[in-house]
């Protein structure tokens, strides 16, 4: 395993290309650096992966990306793909090319099913307002056509989702690419948003975006959060005392029918002539208690005999 984890991430995404072909040949794990200075957002700052889906031969590794990123998001380039990722992926976010002259056709039923599934849909808007080198001067054309594919593809988006599950991004790569909230929210309504869902594409929507990859990434496939509940009880068995005490009849029963003791072990069966030598010790046992009850009986009747002679015999001196 051969591990190179310093890779300059830039702007140049030609360049950046042909030095992540060399390297992915050489070696087996490699690290983008993104460096950053300056004051950081108040808030948070999420780590993204937009992954360009061309074939779906790709998505079986795709799980394998969620513990990674903050967001993982999908860029179908054919209807396969897009069907694909509205269906069986475990992206939170769907980014498509609307600055394309060349979009394919959005099917009604694959959004629909994505939205009710959770997934958003994505706009940048970035593209559409900045040429090529980042500035506002030249390269008009150029600049006019991308900003009427973005104008023509997000208003057929919001029609096919019905303005459900949008949201609005920059993907911006130079400031001046960059518009605050309500200018989106302004910039929405001309594709066909409400102002209501213009705001919320930048606001619960989006946040949205940010749970549904949180659990993805910490729970069990986005339905069931995993938390630490504690060690489980140990809880000590109650010796039984008693025959047959704690235990139902029916299994009592089985144990006598099986020759059982009260441990379970098993007993030797009885022979007949035992059975009728303990009979017969029952019978003289239960004989020799009525003959000392009767006796015992006796010397009662003898005693109260002779305490009323002797009353008799007071009372007749006293005379």
């Amino acid at each position: 395993m051969f591990y190179d984890l310093n890779v300059p991430y830039t702007s140049n995404h030609v360049e950046l290309q042909r030095t992540l072909a060399f390297l992915a040949e050489r070696y087996n794990t490699i690290a983008l650096n993104h460096t950053i200075s300056g004051k950081l957002p108040s808030d948070l700052v999420l780590s993204r992966l937009t992954f360009v889906l061309t074939t779906p031969a790709s998505t079986p590794r795709l799980q394998s990306l969620v513990p990674h990123y903050d967001i993982l998001a999908l860029r179908p380039t054919t209807p396969q793909t897009l069907t694909l990722a509205c269906q069986s992926t475990p992206a939170s976010l769907i980014s498509l090319d609307l600055t394309s002259s060349r979009l394919f056709h959005l099917p009604r039923k694959s959004l629909h099913l994505a939205t009710q599934t959770g997934i958003r849909f994505e706009i940048c808007y970035g593209a559409g307002v900045l040429n090529a080198d980042g500035g506002t001067h030249g390269h008009g054309e150029m600049v006019g056509m991308a900003r009427r594919n973005l104008i023509t593809n997000a208003t057929a988006l919001v029609r096919a989702t019905s303005g459900r599950g949008i949201i609005v991004s920059s993907e911006a790569a130079w400031a001046l690419a960059c518009r605050g909230p309500w200018d989106v929210g302004n910039l929405a309504m001309g594709w066909g948003l409400s102002g209501e869902r213009g705001r919320e594409a930048v606001g619960r929507e989006a946040r949205a975006v940010v749970v549904k990859s949180a659990s993805m990434r910490e729970g069990w496939r986005g339905v069931v959060d995993v938390v630490w509940g504690g060690e489980k009880p140990v809880l000590k068995k109650l010796e039984t005392e008693g025959k047959g005490k704690g235990k139902r009849k029916a299994d009592v029963m089985m144990e006598k029918k099986e020759g059982k003791g009260k441990d379970g072990v098993e007993e030797k069966p009885i022979s007949k002539r035992e059975m009728k030598r303990r009979a017969k010790k029952a019978r003289m046992e239960g004989k020799g208690d009525e003959v000392e009850e009767k006796g015992a009986t006796k010397e009662k009747c003898a005693h109260a005999s002779a305490a009323v002679d002797s009353m008799t015999m007071d009372s007749v001196k006293d005379t």
